[in-house]
C-alpha cells in the first residue's frame, strides 16, 4: 500500500520543491492529494509574490489536476469545522482525514500538534524530512534519479544537478546533502 500524502499550499509554491514532490508522486513512491483551497492558496502566493500571473497560475493549477485527477478532494464543512489545529489550516488536516493520509508535508508544523492529528493516524512532517524518509523507503539512487529528470527538463535556463541541488538546499538541506552525498561522496 502506498504512503497517502496530503501536500500542504506552503510546498506547493516553491517551484523546485513542488516540482521534486510532483515528479516523485509520478514515480509512485507516494499518493498525493489536496484541495481546491489549497491550490488556490499557492497560486495566490505565487501571483502575490510576482512569480506568475494569472492566467500562468490558472494554467499551472490545470497541469497539476490533469496529472493527478484523483488526487483531488473537497471536505464538508462538518469535518474542517471538527478539526482542532489552528483554524487556518484546518482545511488541510480534513482533506488528510478525508484522504486518510499517513502524513501532513508541510513547513508550518506549529500548526498541526500532534494532539490534534494522532487521533486520526495523520502525522505533520517537514517536507525534508519526508523527502529523506523516501530516500530510505525508495532507495537514495531512486531519488537520485528523479532529481536528474528534473534537472534534465530544466531548459531555460539549463539546470545542472547540482544546480538544482544547490536550490533545494534553501529549503531541504539535509535531503539535498543526502543525494549530493550519495551523486558525488566517492569523488
Amino acid at each position: 500500500m502506498s504512503l497517502i500524502v496530503v501536500l500542504d499550499a506552503c510546498v506547493i509554491f516553491p517551484m523546485p520543491l513542488c516540482d521534486t514532490l510532483l515528479r516523485t508522486a509520478e514515480a509512485g513512491f507516494y499518493r498525493p492529494h489536496f484541495s481546491q483551497k489549497i491550490l488556490d492558496e499557492a497560486t495566490r502566493n505565487l501571483i502575490k509574490q510576482g512569480r506568475m500571473q494569472t492566467d500562468k497560475a490558472d494554467r499551472y493549477q490545470s497541469h497539476i489536476k490533469a496529472a493527478f485527477p484523483e488526487a483531488m478532494l473537497e471536505p464538508s464543512e462538518q469535518i474542517i469545522n471538527s478539526m482542532t489545529n489552528h483554524p487556518k489550516d484546518r482545511h488541510v488536516a480534513a482533506v488528510a482525514v478525508q484522504a486518510k493520509a499517513d502524513l501532513i508535508v508541510t513547513f508550518n508544523l506549529k500548526d498541526f500538534s500532534q494532539e490534534s492529528l494522532s487521533l486520526f493516524g495523520i502525522e505533520a512532517k517537514h517536507p525534508d524530512d519526508f523527502l529523506l524518509d523516501l530516500c530510505d523507503i525508495c532507495t537514495t539512487s531512486a531519488m537520485a534519479e528523479v532529481i536528474h529528470e528534473q534537472a534534465e527538463a530544466l531548459k531555460n535556463p539549463p539546470t545542472t544537478v547540482k544546480d538544482l541541488l544547490g536550490r533545494l538546499s534553501l529549503q531541504l538541506p539535509k535531503f539535498a546533502g543526502e543525494i549530493l552525498c550519495y551523486e558525488y561522496g566517492d569523488q
